[in-house]
């Protein structure tokens, strides 16, 4: 949460705040013989659209041919009926991006598509790979330049590159590689593949799709806005080879950890998703219930920050005995937009995402509820827009703890030395957002509302021990400074074209429309 901030492409503003974690991407893979893959995919990127708002895309096939259509925007300003068209086929991957690696450029938008020998391969991708550097270097010195500047090509133009006769045998070749985290979907022109990363750090599961298809997506929710039933987790370390001969099941190299990321019972996921067999929805329940276990206040109401830590609000309301009520709106459609704001309102931008409600505040202790304060610039003017309203005491409540170092695993969270909770203490921190209290829900309290052994988690961002090694001097864009020069304009997205395996290329083939 902070001021609004420009993306790196023109025709784009971005309105959740920069004080706000952003998760990488939402992705979703669908086998469906006799179906419109692409359109059902399409309904299934609005399921995970609050994973991702910079761009989205879809690739399709039909048996042979793959197709891609990628552009900015939300899912509903990247898509037409007229591109929905140009998608046939009965198996597709859809995508939809908060980037974590590489710039918000339309060359970085996914599905990412590559040419060799075998056919095309498309690739979308969940996560933040921690050996980039190594990767690229591999790749330069067979003279390989990536069309963009994101991880996820990286993984593609690799698959693309391995001398196996198979993309099964590629992929599989592949993804030991691989370190850091990775939720994947990939397709050629007649299968489709899932692929986990050993420690489970970003989630994926698998449903069924009448009985004929199925459904992999970033969260069980997008299962249930395509009328799939859900099967199961795809497992850490496991690859899915989705195609007319079913469904197959392949293991990657694994020490046998777990490291799923707490943020998604925080944060990301949408609370009627299912994670580890645990509706999100109730487990934010428990993390307010415990909060108001672990730092009670003397208050009138609790009302939430809304919308991720309303399901925790109303558990400490009801675990505290103080009424739940609704101090803030939230106007849902500030998010994505191709105009925008004047000075003014970027400068106003928490005013623009929500309105007080005086008539409810006025007097009253509040207990404010929230998922996380990171760089801690947002946070200070919703309690001032509280005050303004009338709320006579503000006691904030946070449902995690303290976020002292940054995410290397597919979160764009602020440097660890922009994190406010690395500079100051919690009474410091208190009284630079201006509340009467501040309490944070406690590890010990995060994990027993998880309900899963510390053990199984990823934590990194609380205590600074990564579940593997770490690149903490990378950034974002270091692939985009490594990249070469030429780019090229393009508005939707392109192909990078590599030679039959073992050959290097001394350029790219312009990419097909």
């Amino acid at each position: 949460m902070g001021s609004i901030e420009h993306s790196a492409d023109p025709r784009v503003w971005t309105s959740p705040d920069s004080d706000a974690l952003h998760e990488a991407c939402g992705v979703i893979g669908l086998y469906a013989p006799g179906e419109e893959a692409a359109r059902l995919t399409f309904f299934g990127l609005y399921s995970l659209q609050h994973r991702g708002q910079e761009s989205a895309g879809i690739a399709a096939a039909d048996g042979r041919r793959v197709a891609v259509h990628t552009d900015m925007g939300l899912v509903s300003q990247v898509f037409a009926e007229a591109d929905l068209r140009r998608l046939p086929g009965y198996l597709a991957i859809g995508h939809t991006r908060y980037s974590t690696t590489g710039s918000t450029r339309v060359v970085n938008a996914q599905p990412i598509r590559v040419e060799c020998e075998l056919g095309a391969l498309a690739l979308g991708h969940n996560g933040n790979l921690t050996n980039t550097q190594a990767l690229r270097a591999e790749l330069a010195e067979r003279d390989i330049r990536p069309y963009g500047s994101t991880d996820s090509e990286l993984i593609a133009l690799l698959c693309a590159l391995d001398p196996a006769p198979t993309w099964r045998e590629r992929i599989l070749n592949v993804l030991p590689r691989l370190q850091g985290a990775f939720s994947l979907v990939l397709l050629t022109g007649d299968t489709l593949f899932a692929a986990r990363d050993p420690l489970g750090i970003r989630p994926l599961c698998l449903g069924r799709l009448d009985g004929r298809g199925w459904v992999v997506a970033s969260e069980s929710c997008a299962l249930d806005t395509v009328g799939a039933q859900f099967i199961r987790e795809v497992s850490p370390a496991e690859l899915l080879t989705i195609n007319a001969e079913g469904v197959r099941s392949d293991r990657l190299p694994s020490e046998g950890r777990r490291a799923l990321c707490t943020f998604e019972h925080i944060y990301f996921a949408r609370p009627d998703s299912r994670i580890d067999g645990r509706l999100v929805y109730q487990v934010r329940q428990r993390m307010g219930a415990i909060l108001a276990r672990e730092h009670p206040a003397d208050a009138d109401m609790v009302m939430p920050v809304p919308d991720a830590a309303t399901p925790a609000a109303v558990g400490y309301a009801k675990a505290s005995g103080i009424p739940y009520e609704e101090g803030l709106v939230k106007n849902r459609y500030i998010g994505r937009t191709f105009i925008q704001p004047s000075q003014k309102l970027r400068s106003g931008s928490v005013a623009l995402k929500f309105n007080p409600l005086p008539e409810v505040l006025a007097g009253k202790r509040v207990v404010l509820v929230d998922d996380s304060i990171v760089r801690g610039t947002t946070t200070p003017r919703v309690i001032e827009l509280l005050r303004k309203a009338g709320a006579r005491e503000v006691h904030m409540r946070i449902t995690s703890p303290p976020m002292k170092f940054a995410c290397y695993l597919g979160v764009d969270t602020a440097e660890t030395e922009q994190l406010i909770a690395h500079r100051l203490s919690v009474p410091e921190i208190c009284r630079a957002i201006g509340a009467d209290s501040l309490g944070y829900l406690s590890l010990e309290g995060l994990i027993e509302a998880i309900g899963l052994p510390e053990a199984m988690l990823c934590n990194a961002c609380f205590h600074g021990r990564y579940p593997l090694p770490v690149e903490p001097d990378a950034d974002k864009l270091a692939l985009e400074r490594a990249a070469s020069q030429r780019r090229l304009a393009a508005t939707t997205g392109g192909t990078t074209r590599v030679a039959p395996a073992l050959v290097p290329l001394t350029d790219l083939l312009p990419a097909d429309r």
